[in-house]
């Protein structure tokens, strides 16, 4: 029987797959015009070398499409495959999507052709432009055949490992088996040097991506600015903990973050952009998609206990107009950070969420609470009964009216 695939595990194993789609850059910048796809629909591997790689992964599929970490809305999957199959190129009728409920900015792309996307990812994406953007890139992994150009440079660079190595390491890593320190060791370092791209195969992919949602009508200048908010977030995370920039992030695991590949990005933008007009951006259709599940997306980052970056995703977000929800996560940065201050910081903008029509029923409960602190009874109670008739059923609805009874 097997086994489920763990949050450690996949944060620890697969999940490093992003962060090297996301980080480094070329030495010099290559033109997307220049990129021609190297596989085309039903392509499947005729070396040796190659199928192995492909049944270690369709194991690893058979993993991760048994996880309890997927979230398995058809409707939201449907989407995402949609936007797959826009910017997938000629092979996009063989990409796969996989959403999984992990709250950190991450997709990785296997060499068979499926995609895990992480829920972080959505949080972070203001339109449907950027969201094709990230997974253009991963498809130009796909479309030029990186990861066994990968394999195949890291077996040159050691020739002791073998397919048969990788295949348990990768295989393992999914599923969540100890298979003994050797196996692990070979597993950690094979994943991680699979996925960690070269900078050649990055800029690549970067260029790859640009001509794929250029091609299906998205603004290529949503690929940089993608790129600025993440560099941005991390930027905010390290001033709001008084400390340097997190390189340990998976974002940034394995490379720094260079200006350079901005103004790569930038001019490869405008080069695929050109004279044709006005691009897409898909803004409505993107809220539209994540609508039932954006606060669930917004609850699980400020959980992180990372108010920094928190703190910017949301008014990164709201530099496209506030809403009642962001507000009430922008104060709720505020209430669980508990710092000199932030209770007032809090109780504002719990006011501020509920003087816009779609602040979420917890908006009007801790609006409430504030008030009945700040000694404005009549005002504490008429939001905790507003509050009571959003979420008659809700699972703190006693607790709420026991305080309004007394």
């Amino acid at each position: 029987m097997s086994e489920i695939l763990t949050r450690r595990t996949l944060l620890g194993g697969l999940g490093c797959a992003c962060c090297a789609g996301l980080v480094g850059a070329a030495d010099a910048r290559i033109p997307p015009a220049s990129m021609v796809p190297l596989i085309k629909h039903g392509y499947r591997p005729t070396e040796t070398d190659e199928k192995g790689l492909w049944q270690q992964y369709e194991r690893v599929e058979q993993e991760i499409a048994g996880s309890n970490l997927l979230i398995r809305d058809k409707a939201l999957t449907s989407y995402l495959g949609d936007i797959a199959g826009r910017v997938g190129g000629p092979a996009a009728k063989d990409l796969r999507v996989y959403l999984a409920q992990i709250p950190e900015f991450n997709a990785f792309m296997a060499p068979t052709g499926f995609m895990v996307v992480f829920t972080g990812l959505l949080t972070r994406m203001r339109d449907e432009a950027q969201l094709s953007g990230v997974i253009a890139h991963e498809a130009g992994h796909f479309l030029r055949r990186h990861h066994i150009r990968g394999w195949r440079d890291l077996r040159r660079k050691n020739d002791i490992l073998s397919v048969a190595a990788m295949g348990a390491g990768v295989a393992g890593g999914a599923a969540g088996v100890y298979l003994g320190d050797a196996v692990q060791l070979a597993q950690m370092g094979t994943i991680l040097s699979l996925f960690a791209y070269s900078r050649q195969l990055e800029a690549e992919a970067d260029a790859m991506g640009l001509k794929l949602i250029a091609e299906a009508g998205y603004d290529p200048e949503a690929m940089p600015s993608t790129w600025q908010q993440l560099i941005e977030e991390i930027e905010a995370s390290a001033r709001m903990r008084k400390k340097r920039p997190n390189r340990g992030y998976s974002l940034f695991a394995t490379h720094p973050a260079p200006q350079s590949r901005m103004v790569d990005l930038r001019a490869s933008a405008q080069e695929v952009k050109g004279g044709s007009g006005e691009s897409a951006r898909g803004r409505e259709r993107y809220l539209k998609a994540i609508g039932k599940y954006r606060q669930r997306l917004l609850d699980d980052q400020v959980k992180l206990n990372d108010p920094g970056a928190s703190l910017y995703i949301v008014e990164n977000l709201a530099r496209d107009g506030w809403t009642g929800l962001l507000r009430f996560y922008e104060a709720e940065i505020w209430r669980l950070r508990g710092q000199k201050g932030d209770a007032e910081r809090a109780a504002q903008g719990y006011a501020a969420a509920v003087a816009l029509p779609d602040a979420p029923p917890e908006a009007w409960r801790n609006h409430g609470y504030a008030e009945l602190k700040a000694g404005r009874r009549e005002q504490g109670k008429a939001a905790l009964g507003r509050y009571l008739a959003m979420a008659p059923k809700a699972s703190d609805a006693a607790m709420v009216r026991y305080s309004l009874a007394q």
